[in-house]
């Protein structure tokens, strides 16, 4: 197949590409990173497609401060469809630096896979549209439209608030939101659901100050054990998600997750528990999840023998389509309230939402795909779940009721993203790149 040869010909370019692209500390914090490291990311968003042909690539603002790279490249086909590629520069903070086995900014590889901070999520995904792209050379035969935001990471909602108030500028028949990934190496995929999210911090407070354990433990107040009895009440003891007016009961009816490949993937320990009462599928994509993020509460090194008289905790619940964010919000503050003990008083900030979506399949560009994946790895396509969240993608939905949203990427299990040592592997990369070029002829064909 000549694309395919094409593109194995580009993957030295690939990981020139992604090297020089993980090598920007992109992190859409100015609190951690400076925001040049962004800029620098932006621009070399803009210089790379520019050559591949689009013409006016340029930096848009979004209500967050931040910059989206926009980009045209027309058809010679007046009657052709549009396609909108999708990506986000912005990274992940790299967390614990000394947890990285190679330097987080630095691509390198390791056994086989290209490891750095965004190798997958996303630059990764950026690396395979230039790829897709080159391997086509002056052969694409629809339109396309392009845009690669730079806050998707912070959750600051930039382009959410873009796209409606810029709906002419990004109008497309079909969107290809490249932030996901594959089932397994190998085996292609796109999600069809997502979970929507609702952040909280919860606060409980007991005294005015701290006071001695010995002369005051047991009968003063523990801000601290309170938290603790509110958040344990968030779980049943199989682990099954127990705020009440949500339901823990949803199945999962798409591709199956085998537990044992699930184990293998999150690195469970051997003789640790699965939770839940439901098949993995189930518990990660169609029913309620709540997460203890983080807690504000003294360390183990340097705390003192006191009855802490304040503590905190920040919560993430995410929920499947079907279940309205904010109802499920209302749910959860009205359970931290219900289950704080001893009269302690408690607030909750509520921080953040996220729409859940459910993809619509029956169109022309899904079809097309899953003969692209068909022809690129020589199997059937799977349609899955993903217990992450992308805002965007209802946006998307609500804006371009028509528009096909298709979620593919690069990403595997094993890539780690959000966490040290993330890794993208380059097979992915051209097996995802010969998929879209041979996506955007089967499309313009099929139309």
């Amino acid at each position: 197949m000549e694309l395919r040869e094409r593109v194995a010909g580009l993957m030295d370019r690939a990981r020139t590409d992604l090297a020089e692209l993980v090598a920007h500390r992109s992190v859409a914090d100015p609190r951690q990173y400076p925001a040049e490291e962004c800029g620098r990311a932006a621009r070399w968003v803009v210089d790379r497609f520019t050559e591949v042909g689009f013409t006016d690539v340029r930096l848009v603002e979004t209500a967050d401060g931040s910059s989206a790279v926009y980009g045209e490249r027309r058809s010679a086909t007046p009657d052709a469809p549009t396609v909108l590629l999708y990506a986000h520069y912005d990274v992940q903070p790299p967390l614990d630096e000394h947890a990285w086995r190679t330097p987080p900014f630095e691509l390198t590889e390791v056994r086989g896979r290209w490891y750095g901070r965004g190798a997958a999520d996303c630059k990764g995904n950026i690396v395979m549209h230039l790829t897709a792209l080159r391997a086509l050379g002056d052969d694409v035969p629809v339109n396309l439209k392009l845009i690669v935001e730079g806050s998707e990471e912070q959750g600051t909602g930039g382009l959410e608030d873009f796209v409606p108030r810029n709906a002419d500028l990004l109008r497309a028949d079909a969107i290809l939101v490249c932030d996901t990934g594959n089932a397994a190496v190998g085996v292609p995929a796109v999600t069809v659901s997502l979970r929507g999210l609702v952040n909280v911090v919860v606060t409980v407070r007991a005294l005015r100050s701290e006071v001695h354990s010995g002369m005051f433990g047991g009968a003063a107040p523990d801000a601290l054990a309170a938290l603790i009895h509110m958040l344990a009440s968030l779980r049943d003891r199989a682990g099954n998600t127990t705020i009440d007016g949500l339901d823990s009961t949803l199945t999962w009816s798409g591709e199956d997750y085998p537990t044992d490949r699930f184990r293998a993937d999150a690195g469970v320990l051997d003789g640790v528990s699965l939770l839940g009462d439901g098949a993995v599928p189930d518990m990660i994509w169609a029913r309620p999840a709540v997460t203890v993020l983080g807690m504000d509460c003294p360390p183990v090194v340097g705390s003192a023998s006191a009855v802490q008289p304040e503590a905190r905790a920040r919560l993430n619940l995410r929920v499947p389509p079907g279940i309205d964010p904010h109802k499920a919000a209302d749910a959860l503050v009205a359970h931290l309230h219900a289950a704080a003990p001893w009269g302690v008083r408690v607030t909750v900030e509520r921080e953040g939402f996220g729409e859940p979506f459910q993809a619509q399949t029956g169109g022309p560009a899904y079809a097309a795909l899953a003969d692209a994946m068909r022809q690129a790895y020589g199997r059937e396509m799977a349609s899955l779940g993903q217990g992450g969240s992308i805002p965007l993608c209802t946006v998307f939905a609500d804006t371009y009721p028509d528009a096909e949203i298709i979620l593919m990427g690069v990403e595997d299990p094993m890539c780690l993203m959000h966490a040290p040592n993330e890794s993208v592997d380059p097979t992915e990369i051209a097996g995802m790149a010969l998929t879209e070029a041979l996506f955007l002829r089967t499309y313009a064909d099929g139309r």
